[in-house]
C-alpha cells in the first residue's frame, strides 16, 4: 500500500462517508474531473467493510480501496496502491449517471 498523505482529518471523514453511502451497491456509471468512469461498489451484510473499485472508461487510471468501520476505532481507510487522497478526491467527485427508467 501507498499512502504518504496524512490521515483525513474527522470532518473530512464525514464528508467523504457522506458520499460514499450516497453512491449505489453494484455497478455504475457517472463522470469524475469530466470523464467516463465506471465504479463497482460492495457492501458487507452487516455494512463494516465497504470495498470500491473503479476505473476510467477509455482511459487508464483506477481507484480502488476497501473502509473498515471498527467497533471503538472507527474508520480505517486502505487505499489499494494509491494515496488516501486521491481515494477521497474520487469518492467526493465521482458523479454516477441517473438510472435509465425502462419503457
Amino acid at each position: 500500500m501507498i499512502d504518504d498523505a496524512p490521515q483525513p482529518l474527522p470532518a473530512e471523514l464525514s464528508e467523504f462517508e457522506d458520499a460514499l453511502a450516497k453512491l449505489p451497491d453494484g455497478y455504475s456509471e457517472g463522470r469524475f474531473q469530466g470523464r467516463p468512469w465506471g465504479a463497482t461498489v460492495k457492501r458487507s451484510a452487516d455494512w463494516k467493510r465497504i470495498w470500491l473499485y473503479g476505473e476510467e472508461l477509455g482511459g487508464t487510471d483506477i481507484v480502488s480501496f476497501n473502509l473498515y468501520v471498527l467497533s471503538g476505532t472507527g474508520l480505517t481507510l486502505k487505499p489499494c496502491e494509491m494515496s488516501s487522497s486521491k481515494v477521497m478526491d474520487f469518492v467526493l467527485g465521482f458523479m454516477p449517471a441517473p438510472m435509465q427508467q425502462p419503457v
